[in-house]
């Protein structure tokens, strides 16, 4: 192992103006396929620092690309750039202006980490090939990275590798992390509605109560995970809604649930999609009731490729040097989390990384209304884009 490490105060001028375009975007968040502000913000900047840009690939996607020297090779890196539909909390001076939109996942902080590492790399283009910068839309559960690869993204810029970053509170400030194969797990959404028959509260013969039939569902769908799954077979369903009934003396004739489930394996996705299925449609029968399931398959399983993930980790190895090697650590577990880069990785070899957000009482998790992005980890992050962009390209 080989260590070169990189005197991070050259990157502190653009980690100060990273860090103005970071609050700006936080203060003026916009919701996904919406970014329209965000995408001007991003295309003006790129192109500034001589960028060939390319707009409307996901339509509010924008695409930075430079190219240096002869080489073929060229390398993608992806931020997202959209908000979440939250009413922030922070009581920053630069919280969001649009009450119930709020950057509370840390794409401003991705997006200005990747603006602060183009212009790094516009001043200092010692690569030989060619950059693509890829400022990715809708990312929360709106699939921008499908829609972005849908309207041509990799047919107009082909990339050979491709690499995206995300903040992650819990882990020490500045901690690089990193894991080969599944990542993040694939991310499902489902609704299921029952259909009973209503009556009065009173009088519960002849009705078939979908509260009841609901309530026997939910309880009956927690045995899928500890019963169908080996042990070591990572899996989730979440019942997060459970809406049916409008007053005490009305026995409800139907109720909806919708259900979250998760898996690290796409076998294991197809075992709870098919039990969850078969459950469901068996325990409303045995109460007499009807069902529809609308299941819908949303991100697949993040597959980081384990020699892109090696190389990754390394260029974060040689940039913090030997002495700060306890700083880029594997991942000590998937995440049960869900990410749309997992649709680039289907597609192109790359990896998927995390940066610590911080750890401690004070650091609260992402989609939170009181989360808002570290701006002490951005120099390690304009940094870390730049190193990957040289080493890749050299």
């Amino acid at each position: 192992m080989t260590f070169n490490a990189i005197n991070l105060d050259i990157f502190k001028e653009y980690a100060a103006e990273s860090q103005a375009l970071r609050q700006h975007i936080h203060q003026h968040p916009e919701l996904g396929y919406k970014e329209q502000q965000t995408a001007d913000l991003v295309a003006e900047k790129l192109a500034a620092w001589g960028y060939q840009v390319t707009r409307g690939l996901g339509v509010t996607g924008v695409v930075g690309t430079l190219k240096k020297g002869d080489s073929q090779r060229a390398i993608g890196i992806r931020a997202d750039m959209d908000a979440l539909p939250i009413v922030e909390n922070t009581g920053l001076p630069y919280s969001s202006v649009h009450h119930g939109i709020m950057h509370a996942c840390g794409h401003d902080g991705h997006t200005a980490m990747l603006l602060g590492a183009a212009h790094y790399l516009a001043d200092h283009p010692s690569f030989n090939g060619t950059l693509n910068l890829i400022f990715q839309p809708a990312e929360e559960g709106l699939a921008g990275a499908q829609k972005m690869m849908d309207d041509g993204l990799f047919e107009q810029f082909p990339c050979d590798a491709i690499f995206a970053m995300h903040n992650m509170p819990g882990f020490p400030e500045g901690q690089f992390v990193f894991g080969e194969g599944a990542f993040m797990a694939s991310s499902d959404n489902v609704t299921i509605r029952i259909h009973g028959k209503g009556g009065h509260g009173a009088m519960p013969k002849g009705t078939v109560d979908a509260v009841v039939v609901g309530s026997s569902i939910v309880m009956a769908l927690q045995t899928i995970v500890s019963r169908n799954l080996g042990a070591q077979e990572p899996g989730v369903i979440t019942v997060g809604s459970f809406q049916s009934g409008i007053a005490n003396n009305v026995i409800a004739d139907s109720a909806v649930l919708k259900l979250s489930v998760r898996a690290l394996d796409p076998t294991i996705r197809d075992v709870l999609e098919e039990r969850i299925t078969t459950l469901v449609k068996a325990q409303a029968a045995a109460f007499g009731a009807t069902v529809s399931i609308d299941y819908v398959r949303s991100y697949p399983v993040l597959v980081n490729n384990p020699e892109m993930t090696q190389f990754a980790k390394q260029v974060a190895l040689n940039m913090l040097g030997e002495q700060h090697s306890d700083q880029v650590i594997d991942i000590p577990e998937p995440l049960m989390g869900s990410e749309d880069f997992a649709f680039m990785l289907q597609q192109r070899p790359g990896s998927y990384l995390l940066l610590g957000n911080g750890a401690g009482e004070n650091n609260c998790m992402v989609h939170n209304p009181g989360y808002d992005f570290n701006d002490g980890i951005i120099t390690r992050g304009i940094a870390y884009w730049s190193a990957l962009t040289q080493a890749f390209l050299k």
